[in-house]
């Protein structure tokens, strides 16, 4: 398939320096590559050599885990970088190609908080631009305040805590107008209607899409992080990554949960469960406006945020004050639980009383 690139994108341009220049850090399982291993003694990287499952260091690239994923997901494993969590493989964006004290990101407020703190950890300007009153992208205030010095722009859709998705045309237009990396954060796409861009991936050489685990599989506990990228996007990741970044119990169990597909049916109960939770909210009296979701989380606006949140805390419900992110005034948020914990706020929703 040809890629589609208005402005000529040139990815060694955005890439710092200091890592262009850099040797990556050769574990010992990277120097030895042999397809059967079973027979060989491991004396190469001093470990302890009595087996108790967890002697060994794990295998540094999570091959078996990426041809999982890579079948899952359609896409080629080359295409894959896994992390400790998301918050990783955000971070390893910004060491490979923001320079600190010099360079830029775009974040569209309201979202996910970590794009914000990872540029103040690494010394990157955040230039924050708004959602529209209809909590989607102003890309015409968004390509004016890009320069040369922006090197990525972080798109959370489905978005957090707003919980809508990103208008397609938009997304475009910022694809193909912006030089630098567009990231789309898709921790929620499961529970959306609409298709992931990973289906795109091989049309934009700028296109860098996050996903998860934690959410929709229900493996928040391993910490495990997706990014998928071109090739040479991903070449560069992996050059800075640190060698044993995702431990081996985190690879095993994420393999065999996998496997089990049982993800997939919890996934369609948790969408008919929001329903039921919206039309709740929908009756609930101190609630004055609720926000459509493709997540498995509800934003909604209450009287008096602080007062309903310490209702819902007192009646052993913990939800998020979500009232101090921009265009958020006075709003909760509510992730959807089981069945049974449901039960118990929509009964609650019927007892809040007004401020």
């Amino acid at each position: 398939m040809m890629r589609v690139t208005e402005k000529k994108f040139n990815l060694n341009l955005l890439i710092r320096d200091n890592i262009k220049a850099m040797r990556p850090y050769s574990s010992a399982r990277d120097e030895f590559n042999e397809l059967n291993s079973n027979n060989m003694i491991f004396l190469d990287a001093n470990e302890n050599p009595f087996e108790n499952d967890v002697n060994r260091y794990p295998d540094p690239h999570q091959k078996a885990l990426k041809e999982v994923l890579a079948t899952i997901k359609n896409v080629n494993s080359a295409s894959i970088v896994i992390g400790n969590g998301s918050d990783e493989v955000l971070d390893l964006l910004f060491r490979a190609f923001c320079e600190p004290n010099v360079d830029n990101i775009i974040t569209l407020p309201p979202t996910y908080g970590m794009y914000g703190v990872l540029a103040n950890l690494n010394a990157i300007e955040n230039k924050r631009i708004l959602l529209t009153d209809d909590f989607q992208p102003n890309v015409s205030s968004i390509l004016n305040r890009a320069n040369e010095h922006t090197k990525m722009i972080f798109l959370c859709s489905p978005n957090n805590p707003t919980g809508n998705t990103f208008s397609e045309t938009e997304i475009l237009k910022i694809l193909k107008e912006f030089k630098g990396l567009v990231v789309i954060d898709e921790a929620y796409i499961e529970f959306s209607e609409k298709p992931s861009w990973l289906k795109r991936i091989n049309e934009y050489e700028n296109l860098v899409i996050v996903q998860t685990l934690s959410k929709a599989y229900g493996m928040a506990g391993l910490r495990l992080g997706l990014l998928f990228a071109s090739p040479e996007i991903i070449a560069v990741l992996e050059k800075i990554k640190p060698p044993y970044n995702v431990n081996s119990i985190s690879q095993k169990i994420a393999i065999e949960k996998l496997a089990s597909m049982k993800y997939i049916y919890e996934i369609e109960e948790l969408k008919s469960e929001r329903e039921r939770v919206m039309k709740a909210l929908v009756r609930c009296k101190i609630v004055t406006e609720i926000f459509p979701s493709e997540t498995n989380f509800i934003l909604f606006r209450v009287d008096n945020a602080t007062f309903q949140y310490h209702q819902f805390l007192q009646n052993g419900i913990v939800v998020r004050n979500r009232s101090n992110d921009s265009l958020c005034r006075s709003c909760l948020r509510i992730t959807i639980g089981t069945p049974k914990e449901n039960d118990k706020v929509i009964e609650l929703l019927k007892n809040l009383k007004n401020v």
